[in-house]
């Protein structure tokens, strides 16, 4: 800093705090994360977090309605089967993304916003295609249980795409024919 500079200190909010969380996960893991290093990488004291978290329970569930909102939401109106398929995958890929976030999403017992809006497409196009709501219930289940558990066992086990025909050969060859 040259002499008679003053530094620019970034305001401390709460998405900005969200948001160094995910990527302080991403890097280092769940297992990392504790207020106090969140502190350190955002310049503050870990006290100064509790201005924009309440706990670390807000802290975790504020992270999954942030990874919540990348996921595409299912738009009524149109294709149900494609529209379901453009959500899954796009909640797939950022599940790999963020392969700590599956478990988090699917512990919550209080989903935010953008996990509410995405759940509430499905289930609109759901209800929409002709589906019973007690059949939309379970099938809502039956397809988040299968993204994020799809995803969960793709990142601890990932196969390069250019691979996959061989990981499959193998897999298949250790499986008895019986």
């Amino acid at each position: 800093m040259v002499a008679g500079e003053q530094s620019v200190r970034v305001p401390l909010t709460r998405e900005r705090v969200l948001q160094e969380a995910v990527s302080l996960v991403d890097e280092s893991g769940m297992d990392a994360l504790t207020m106090r290093r969140l502190g350190q990488r955002l310049g503050v004291e870990a006290m100064s977090l509790y201005n924009h978290v309440s706990n670390k329970s807000d802290l975790l569930d504020g992270m999954a309605d942030l990874v919540s909102a990348e996921f595409a939401v299912p738009v009524p109106g149109g294709n149900w089967r494609h529209e379901l398929r453009r959500a899954a995958s796009s909640a797939h890929q950022v599940l790999l993304r963020h392969p700590w976030a599956g478990p988090l999403l699917e512990s919550q017992s209080n989903p935010g916003p953008a996990r509410l809006r995405y759940l509430n497409g499905f289930v609109g196009v759901l209800v929409e295609s002709g589906l019973p709501m007690q059949a939309t219930y379970h099938a809502v289940l039956t397809l988040d249980s299968y993204i994020y558990g799809y995803a969960l066992q793709e990142a601890a086990a990932p196969v390069p795409p250019d691979q996959a025909a061989q990981a499959a050969e193998s897999f298949a060859a250790r499986v008895p024919p019986a």
